[in-house]
C-alpha cells in the first residue's frame, strides 16, 4: 500500500508544473495516472514521450465523439495521430472502465 501511495505521489509531482496547487478532483485525476502509468509518457503541460493532456484536450475536446475517441484509443493503443511513437494499449487490467471514463473526461476539462 505505501509503495501504491508512493508512486501516487510521485506521479502527481510529475504531472503537475509545480505551480498552483491541484484540486481535490486533480489529485485524483493525476493519483489515477500514476496508478494508470500515464505519467510515463504524458505531462499534464509539456509533452514527454506522448502528447501533453492539455494537447490531447485541446484536440478532441470539441468533438463530440472525443471522449470516445479517447477511451478506444487508451484501450487499443496506436500510432500516428501526435508522431509516430506509438502508445501500447493499456487493458482493463491497467485501468477499470470506470477510471478510464473519469480520466478522460478529466483531460478532456484540462
Amino acid at each position: 500500500m505505501k509503495r501504491h501511495l508512493k508512486a501516487a505521489v510521485a506521479g502527481c509531482l510529475i504531472a503537475t508544473s509545480g505551480g498552483a496547487a491541484a484540486t481535490l478532483e486533480d489529485k485524483a485525476a493525476l493519483a489515477l495516472t500514476s496508478k494508470a502509468q500515464c505519467t510515463s509518457c504524458h505531462h499534464l503541460e509539456r509533452k514527454l514521450v506522448g502528447p501533453s493532456f492539455k494537447e490531447i484536450a485541446q484536440k478532441r475536446k470539441s468533438d463530440k465523439d472525443g471522449a470516445a475517441i479517447l477511451m478506444k484509443k487508451v484501450r487499443e493503443g496506436g500510432a500516428g495521430v501526435y508522431g509516430q511513437i506509438p502508445m501500447p494499449p493499456h487493458p482493463k487490467t491497467r485501468i477499470g472502465d470506470d477510471d478510464l471514463r473519469n480520466l478522460v473526461d478529466w483531460i478532456l476539462a484540462r
